[in-house]
């Protein structure tokens, strides 16, 4: 499963970009509104800081307004750019057209399996199912994740599964062993993915021990 970093942060962006697990970035407008710069900015800056998948996302309602948004953010970096897009008809209806031109999409607020169909059916790249939002609202993620994994393998359906509005380690556990395809994740649990207290007291061991040999060796 690969891993983006979710996030318009671009100090976290920066660092992330270093670590050999990171591949990709999604983004959205709540996000890009916390960082004082327009959306082509912050886009133009990521796409110098990260060689993968950078999701982008339009602002539109309508289709024609969603098509020339797209059109725009794409000429950004055109090797790296996908275009996010709602799960609405006229967010589906685009993703068929920008498909039709080969321009990579990503439909966002996914919450039920029908949904995650029609995606696929509209041939989006990614769907974006949202983890964090279901279980604050009493619905279970993880079988939404394992349905839309069923989906996907019944009908051979191309579309990546994004595991996104991740909020803690077992989400990211939990996707990667349902057969997510990739996981979007903020930067403090991408830390913390990397933690484990007996790691931590195992490393502080072997601190004190190497100590011990140097002052051997002397």
């Amino acid at each position: 499963m690969k891993l983006f970093i979710d996030t318009a942060n671009l100090k976290e962006i920066e660092e992330a970009s270093h670590w050999p697990f990171v591949c990709g970035v999604t983004t959205n407008p709540s996000l890009i509104a916390k960082e004082g710069l327009s959306q082509k900015e912050i886009i133009e800056h990521i796409a110098r800081l990260i060689d993968g998948p950078i999701s982008a996302e339009v602002t539109a309602e309508d289709y024609d307004g969603m098509l020339a948004q797209a059109h725009e953010l794409y000429k950004i970096k055109p090797s790296n750019i996908v275009i996010k897009l709602p799960m609405t008809i006229p967010g589906l209806q685009t993703a068929k057209r920008l498909y039709e031109e080969h321009i990579p999409t990503n439909v966002t607020l996914c919450f039920s399996q029908s949904q995650a169909l029609l995606a696929m059916e509209s041939h989006a790249t990614y769907i974006s199912p949202f983890l964090g939002r279901l279980d604050d609202n009493g619905w279970d993620s993880a079988r939404l994740i394992e349905d839309i994994v069923t989906l996907k393998k019944n009908y051979g359906y191309d579309t990546k599964i994004i595991a996104a509005s991740i909020r803690s380690v077992r989400h990211v556990e939990e996707a990667a062993h349902l057969g997510s395809d990739v996981a979007t994740v903020p930067y403090k649990v991408l830390k913390k993915l990397i933690s484990h207290p007996l790691t931590d007291s195992g490393l502080a061991t072997f601190a004190v021990d190497a100590a011990k040999t140097a002052k051997i060796t002397k």
